[in-house]
């Protein structure tokens, strides 16, 4: 067993965490409001942390699940930050979704300082973190990712090296190009439906046993029929994201349009009220002109 250091406590972060201290794992928490750490420590077996430096002194791995590029940069570099307190020898695993160019950054700081940074991006929702199920991609040396994987296969059903640092992160952008034109397509068809009178159930029924099926179509049809988004990943998130891809098609030449149109459609959506829905909510736009 190790001694885990986890910052972040949000609705991945939060179960993420637990699964490690259920593990047998010596974990402490760190989490800017102290309202979460509180509630997992009552949940779960583990330390609580004052800073992201307290959390990360004395770990043989550090695990990382913020928000955006700023809240990594804050909780690595910034005044408290882990990686003025990190052992030589650690690992750093980052779980959040950023940006290929912190991600650079930060592995540069860490090979200069002595420690491992790999970047893990994640996929799955919240049901894949608190069900331990999660997707994660991963960038960075193989020895560091050889001595991570035990750790975060308490989490996972796959966990996967793709290739030096970055590589997390860009195979990240893929997940979310292909999600975006997953569900356009699916809000579509569904809307499609209702504006024929079909019974939409029943047309998921039998298209889903065929080429058109998917884990969005699978997951989320009844909710997207039922107009209720308040089921995983969140539109304000979503455009983070695919504001990161469409960044790095410019880098590398890459041609994204359908990605570039969701985006869009996704903007319509926060104009709507509904940033805060998951994203499943781009049918909600449809229905709206198409009155």
């Amino acid at each position: 067993m190790s001694n885990v250091a986890f910052i972040g406590l949000g609705v991945m972060g939060f179960p993420m965490a637990g699964h490690l201290a259920e593990a047998g794992h010596s974990v402490t928490v760190y989490n800017r409001s102290s309202d979460k750490t509180n509630r997992w420590c009552s949940e779960y077996e583990g330390q609580i942390a004052a800073t992201p430096a307290n959390a990360a002194e004395g770990a043989d791995f550090i695990l990382c699940c913020v928000g955006n590029d700023n809240d990594l940069r804050k909780v690595t570099i910034g005044s408290s930050g882990a990686f003025s307190k990190i052992s030589k020898g650690a690992v750093f695993v980052d779980h959040t979704t950023v940006s290929a160019r912190v991600t650079n950054e930060l592995f540069d700081i860490g090979t200069k300082m002595g420690f491992d940074y790999i970047d893990a991006p994640i996929s799955g929702g919240q049901a894949g973190a608190e069900n331990g199920m999660l997707s994660i991609m991963c960038g960075g040396n193989q020895e560091a990712f050889d001595k991570a994987k035990p750790i975060l296969e308490s989490y996972s059903k796959i966990c996967k090296r793709i290739g030096n640092s970055g590589a997390g992160q860009q195979t990240k952008m893929c997940n979310q190009i292909a999600i975006a034109g997953l569900v356009q397509g699916l809000s579509e068809a569904l809307h499609f439906a209702e504006k024929a009178g079909l019974d939409g159930r029943d047309v998921v029924e039998v298209i889903s046993q065929g080429a058109a099926g998917s884990w969005q179509m699978e997951n989320r049809y009844e909710t997207m029929l039922d107009e209720h988004f308040n089921h995983g990943f969140a539109v304000d998130w979503m455009r983070k994201d695919l504001k990161i891809c469409l960044e790095a098609s410019d880098q590398i030449g890459a041609s994204l349009p359908v990605t570039a149109l969701v985006n869009e459609f996704y903007k319509d959506v926060q104009k709507m009220g509904g940033g805060r829905w998951d994203t499943s909510s781009l049918i909600a736009r449809l229905r709206k002109i198409g009155k």
